[in-house]
């Protein structure tokens, strides 16, 4: 099984087109699930088992659900790209997971996040210049550091982003992004750069691309100095990005779109948060609340 689950990876990879943290993601899911199987039969009681131990190991219920799909995606690849019966594969139901809610952050303390960083500096520079492109235009991590220059259309003020599963989508900056990132490119960026300029927007002092793991560390050492206590990911400041839009009136379609969701019911989970927000207010300002 462990080279039927190789030629799933690549098929991850080469046909499905996920990107390589997602293929590695289930590459992870996949190798645990098979530690456990060892000289198990593959069954419907022996995935029980494995949900009920990764329980008992202390999984929550999200990473739980999360290993359940991967299990499910190989299984249906053995079924339908290599003719293999998994009969129980019908049986194998995604458990109901409890509401949770996406982090955001107030206004003042994504303008105290954004200010932190020192652009006398040209790192200080660099970061304030991800910070205000990352809140400006809602991208994921990993499209935010895989950002290409010839992505950006400067005159309109678009970029154009390769999402999940390589699909492109226009996302529009604010004036604000927009400067920083003109001068970013054209006055601080070249310092970055070593030998060979192989076009990656956001560069580290060796002249690498920056990577996930390093924005990070920088994106939480900001908020420290900011002294906010909520956990702050670069996933928190796109939550942050899309909750402000729909209080300040965008559509749901349209903030879909930005936000590269294939599906509206995605994207709706923002809309809770603004109902929380009624609630709250319902509740001070309501005689009889």
């Amino acid at each position: 099984m462990k080279q039927q689950v190789k030629e799933f990876l690549v098929y991850l990879g080469g046909v499905k087109n996920y990107s390589p943290n997602t293929v590695s993601a289930y590459q992870k899911d996949l190798e645990d699930f098979l530690r456990f199987l060892k000289d198990r039969k593959l069954s419907h009681d022996t995935v029980c088992e494995y949900l009920q131990n990764l329980k008992t190991r202390g999984y929550n219920p999200f990473t739980i659900a999360r290993r359940l799909s991967s299990i499910r995606s190989f299984l249906k690849f053995l079924q339908v790209e290599k003719g293999q019966q998994i009969e129980f594969l019908g049986l194998l139901e995604s458990p109901k997971l409890p509401f949770r809610l996406p982090k955001v952050l107030s206004l003042e303390e994504v303008e105290c996040l954004l200010s932190a960083p020192d652009t006398r500096t040209p790192m200080g520079f660099r970061d304030k210049t991800m910070l205000e492109l990352l809140y400006a235009t809602g991208l994921r991590v990993s499209e935010l550091v895989s950002l290409k220059v010839d992505q950006v259309n400067f005159e309109l003020g678009f970029i154009k982003v390769f999402g999940k599963g390589a699909k492109e989508r226009l996302v529009p900056m604010g004036d604000y992004a927009l400067e920083y990132l003109k001068k970013y490119v054209f006055e601080i960026r070249p310092q970055f750069i070593k030998k060979l300029d192989e076009g990656w927007v956001f560069l580290n002092r060796r002249g690498k691309p920056l990577t996930r793991q390093r924005f990070w560390q920088i994106i939480k050492t900001y908020a420290r100095k900011c002294g906010i206590e909520k956990k702050v990911s670069p996933h928190v400041l796109r939550h942050s990005f899309a909750t402000h839009l729909l209080q300040g009136g965008i559509d749901l379609r349209s903030l879909q779109l930005m936000l590269g969701h294939s599906s509206l019911a995605t994207t709706q989970i923002y809309t809770h948060l603004d109902y929380k927000k009624i609630r709250e207010v319902y509740e001070k300002f309501h005689p009889r609340a």
